[in-house]
């Protein structure tokens, strides 16, 4: 299994070292030679990318008490990698300024002045996509208050119906209550005067 790392690792050094000589020669070369080393670059890059996945895959199949010094080897060639496309970049962005100049006639410090430009928009489109990301959390916020207050409003709605659901019944216990009490004293004048005159007249 190591064998198989190593000699993808031996492939890995050989074509990082030919795209790192590429790279550095992007500058220097006529516009057509340019235009073509940058596609072989892209291509060549997209083939270390692939080898490092197949390195990753070979770690992985590496028992754990073996794997630590091949981790290691592999976070490096993974920053080695990225090292690359940040210089392969860079190189681009020359040779982009060198075409667009050559096209309109720009020199160097109309470059450098609409590189700045450039620059000077980018912070306010950062700017104002931090506003946009602040007033978006606001507007979350007051939502998540709305829905808060609007289920508070509902359960208190429910406690005031049934306090009058309550009320009613003791309303209608009081009625019948007193229609009881009413009857109750209509029979005791009754019996009363019944009483009296049963007095009167014996």
């Amino acid at each position: 299994m190591s064998s198989d790392f190593e000699g993808y690792e031996q492939d890995f050094a050989v074509l990082t070292a030919e795209i790192t000589g590429k790279i550095a020669r992007v500058p220097r070369l006529p516009p057509d030679e340019k235009k073509q080393m940058v596609a072989n670059v892209e291509k060549q890059l997209e083939e270390a990318k692939e080898l490092l996945e197949q390195m990753d895959l070979e770690v992985r199949e590496i028992p754990p008490q073996s794997r630590g010094m091949y981790s290691n080897r592999m976070r490096s060639y993974k920053q080695e990698m990225g090292k690359l496309e940040t210089d392969f970049k860079r190189s681009r962005i020359a040779y982009s300024d060198e075409v667009r100049n050559e096209l309109l006639g720009d020199d160097g410090n109309s470059s450098e002045n609409q590189r700045a430009h450039l620059l000077d928009n980018t912070e306010r489109l950062e700017r104002s996509s931090r506003r946009l990301e602040a007033g978006y959390q606001i507007a979350v916020e007051t939502e998540q208050i709305g829905q808060e207050m609007l289920e508070n409003l509902s359960h208190d709605r429910e406690k005031i119906q049934r306090a009058r659901e309550r009320l009613r019944e003791t309303d209608a216990n009081l009625g019948k209550s007193s229609r009881v009490l009413t009857g109750m004293l209509r029979r005791s004048k009754k019996d009363k005067v019944n009483f009296v005159l049963r007095r009167m007249y014996t």
